[in-house]
């Protein structure tokens, strides 16, 4: 499985790096530059189809929770089911909470877009629970990630790329003991909230 995972994150880079030609600059931002093995939660906003080969900037084994449209993809999709890829739409949670809890054990991380579907704007929709009823259950750190400017790249609709920059940011970490008093429900508002205000402060300035 590592290997597969390494070949996707190899990929992404590739996508993000080499194929917009010049014309899309993706900037990483580490606010914490932590990398201790263990595995970690992942919390994303999600713009633009784009979004989940972003995520191959982070210097993690990770796998993804997805929809199941992924797995439909010609071979990237079988090559994300061999790296351990969870469909939360194909499984029952108990299933989803016994399979991602022994991965992240193992130290592997998770990537989560928990709006379910890319907003296609500035704006954020909101938050489901699942996984923060997961980092709740397996008393993981959740790791709040901003991504910003790749609302049009590409646009929904199309496969064109615009010109532009997109900002990727890794914000500092929540430990279980910052949130373990906390309901799945109030806890999934915190990161929410933390992520929009950190993308008001860093596109207001650009």
């Amino acid at each position: 499985m590592r290997r597969f995972r390494r070949a996707i994150s190899w990929y992404g880079k590739i996508i993000i790096k080499v194929l917009p030609f010049g014309l899309v600059k993706v900037i990483y931002k580490d606010y914490e530059q932590s990398n201790n093995g263990q595995g970690v939660i992942f919390v994303c906003n999600h713009r633009s189809a784009s979004d989940p080969f972003l995520m191959a900037c982070l210097p993690y084994e990770a796998i993804q929770v997805v929809n199941m449209w992924p797995f439909r993809l010609p071979i990237l999709g079988i090559f994300a089911r061999w790296a351990g890829y969870l469909s939360i739409r194909e499984m029952p949670f108990e299933d989803f909470l016994e399979k991602a809890g022994k991965l992240l054990k193992e130290g592997v991380s998770m990537v989560t877009f928990p709006e379910g579907t890319r907003s296609t704007s500035k704006a954020m929709g909101q938050f489901h629970s699942s996984v923060f009823r997961l980092a709740l259950e397996v008393r993981c750190p959740i790791v709040p990630m901003c991504i910003s400017g790749s609302e049009n790249i590409p646009a929904k609709g199309t496969r064109l790329l615009e010109p532009g920059k997109i900002r990727v940011y890794k914000l500092k970490r929540l430990q279980w003991a910052d949130y373990k008093d906390l309901t799945p429900f109030t806890l999934k508002n915190k990161v929410r909230d933390s992520i929009a205000q950190h993308l008001a402060v860093v596109e207001t300035v650009s």
